[in-house]
């Protein structure tokens, strides 16, 4: 059991790994683990909207596809031109102390190939956070936010997942909770 709670305080790294391409575009914070909840959110929206995508494959690749950087750190398309991580290595490191852990080695394994229809959904929605996120920076006046999302969009691969994504960007940030609620804001 202890080699389980320790994968527990692991997980716990994420919540304080931040997410350092940020600090390129000039705005925004969010930690590894505030990616992969919406990361898998998203992706069990799209496999559900999919049909023919196993959801629970889906959930697990989204919640576990930023597992090795409770090791490695995140590191964003800067860094990684000049940094070698060895994130296969941390990966074999962490499913070597746990029961399943071969399980999240091959799930990870299936996410990184990009081959299955799981795996696809997963990669798109991982992208589609980045694009939501963007999205909202774009919204609130962060004009290098639309360049961004220019290169986030070319790297999505399901057809489901570029509908998503023109939606996006076809909708504030702010509408799931200003757009047509002008009765909450008056007293009249």
């Amino acid at each position: 059991m202890k080699q389980i709670i320790n994968f527990f305080f692991e997980l716990g790294m994420l919540k304080k790994t931040p997410r350092s391409g940020y600090q390129f575009l000039g705005s925004g914070t969010e930690s590894v683990a505030d990616h992969a909840f919406r990361v898998a959110t998203i992706g069990f929206t799209m496999a559900r909207l999919d049909k023919e995508a196993d959801v629970f494959t889906v959930m697990r690749m989204c919640l576990f596809h930023d597992l090795p950087e409770s090791r490695t750190g995140d590191l964003n398309y800067v860094n990684k031109r000049y940094v070698k991580v060895k994130e296969d290595q941390a990966v074999k490191d962490l499913a070597e102390t746990l029961p399943f852990g071969t399980e999240i080695q091959d799930l990870l394994e299936e996410f990184k190939e990009g081959e299955t229809r799981e795996a696809r959904l997963a990669r798109d929605a991982d992208q589609l956070d980045l694009i939501l996120e963007l999205k909202e920076h774009q919204d609130l006046g962060n004009r290098y936010a639309k360049d961004w999302i220019h290169f986030a969009l070319k790297r999505l691969k399901t057809d489901l997942g570029k509908r998503l994504a023109a939606q996006i960007l076809e909708t504030d940030f702010t509408a799931w909770w200003f757009e047509g609620r002008d009765h909450w804001w008056s007293d009249e």
